[in-house]
């Protein structure tokens, strides 16, 4: 198994930059497939990013790419999740997700098993 904990979330304005980091702990980290995903209030939990268990592949969520850029550092057990250019619409509970093999396309919440406890982003306009 997997531990995660997420920390980095807080209040920007719109055009702001926030940067969220995920600790993980337990087994090997650079065996497990990683990403992001954020759930706003009320709607469901949508996928944002993806990032190969190398680090040389990367997925985005099509209404932040350009924008978000999803990174790991395997010596650390660490993943982050740079966020430029904020909008009020990624205003979410950001969630960091792990998983070994992963037999979908990476977007689906049913892809990942383990997940950290969220952090919440607000962006205001």
């Amino acid at each position: 198994q997997v531990q995660l904990v997420e920390s980095g979330g807080g209040s920007v304005q719109a055009g702001g930059s926030l940067r969220l980091s995920c600790a993980a702990s337990g087994r090997t980290f650079s065996n497990y497939i990683m990403g992001w995903f954020r759930q706003a209030s009320g709607k469901e939990r949508e996928f944002v990013a993806e990032i190969s268990r190398s680090g040389a592949n990367r997925f985005y969520a099509d209404s932040v790419k350009g924008r978000f850029t999803i990174s790991r550092d395997n010596a650390k057990n660490m993943v982050y999740l740079q966020m430029n250019g904020l909008k009020p619409e990624d205003t979410a509970v950001y969630y960091c997700v792990a998983e070994l093999y992963v037999y979908g396309d990476y977007t689906s919440v049913s892809d990942y098993d383990y997940w950290g406890q969220g952090t919440q982003v607000s962006v205001s306009s």
